[in-house]
């Protein structure tokens, strides 16, 4: 619902943590979804530090009317230790961005991030049977899109990250799941990859390194983000400005909106309406 008006003591309620929150479109996409659908549902934006994210995830387990939340950047690893539960799929990433909460406040993670990049790209018409793609970053997006990339038949998987050992971590696990991926150990340099990803949060403030050596860009890439504002982050203005077709952060979030209020929506679980 976007009717603030219309909120009432029956009105489901769902929350998206994050810091910064400034910039985050889930709301406003989220919130369209729920009135097209006519649920008595609302999403609201919650700025939570990293140092409080336990803290308020504990009080979100008493809040009877509420059916669920939405984690992003930057706290999706650690919210895996925080849920009573999580899907394989969030199990084997090790990430976790979508939480249904159970009337007992028992908490269930999800990811779905993945899912959302990789469908945000096929309907772009972007080809990944085959290509080498190179991925900045391995966080929790970063993670998930990583999984995603390797079960939708890419070639080759570079993992490239200021932390070598948590690109190294992801490596190794990417390679169990996936034996027969080449799948490395990467650095700053992008070139001859088909597909260029940004799946790090750099860009995000004014100021930010780039996640990898533009300069080493070529015109035949396509170069993705994750990230939804700036539209045009410095990576992707880069990435034109040598030629590179380029694919916008916003398309991940929309492909995930159904799924995650599909996940989420008192519609598709047991109803705590009994419990409040």
């Amino acid at each position: 619902m976007t009717d603030i008006t219309q909120i009432s003591g029956t009105t489901r309620v769902f929350a998206i943590l994050a810091d910064p929150i400034h910039h985050v479109q889930t709301p406003q996409a989220m919130n369209r979804l729920f009135s097209s659908m006519g649920l008595d549902q609302v999403l609201v934006p919650f700025h939570v530090s990293p140092s409080d994210l336990e803290r308020v995830v504990n009080g979100l387990r008493g809040i009877k009317s509420l059916d669920g939340f939405i984690v992003t950047v930057p706290h999706k690893t650690a919210i895996v230790d925080l849920c009573d539960s999580v899907s394989e799929a969030a199990r084997l990433v090790g990430a976790v961005n979508v939480v249904t909460r159970s009337c007992d406040g028992k908490l269930h993670g999800e990811i779905l991030d993945g899912e959302g990049f990789v469908s945000g790209l096929r309907q772009a018409g972007i080809e990944l049977e085959g290509r080498a793609v190179y991925l900045a970053g391995a966080g929790g997006a970063a993670n998930a899109i990583a999984f995603a990339l390797a079960a939708s038949g890419i070639g080759w998987l570079t993992i490239a990250n200021r932390s070598r050992e948590k690109a190294t971590s992801l490596v190794d696990r990417l390679a169990k799941a996936f034996p027969d991926l080449q799948v490395t150990v990467g650095t700053s340099d992008p070139s001859g990859y088909d597909l260029v990803v940004n799946g790090t949060s750099l860009g995000l403030k004014e100021g930010d390194p780039l996640p990898c050596d533009v300069t080493l860009l070529t015109a035949d890439q396509v170069v993705a983000e994750i990230i939804m504002k700036p539209v045009i982050t410095p990576l992707l203005a880069a990435a034109q400005k040598v030629g590179c077709r380029i694919h916008e952060g916003l398309p991940m979030l929309l492909c995930q909106i159904e799924l995650m209020a599909a996940a989420m929506s008192s519609s598709k679980k047991e109803s705590c309406h009994e419990c409040v």
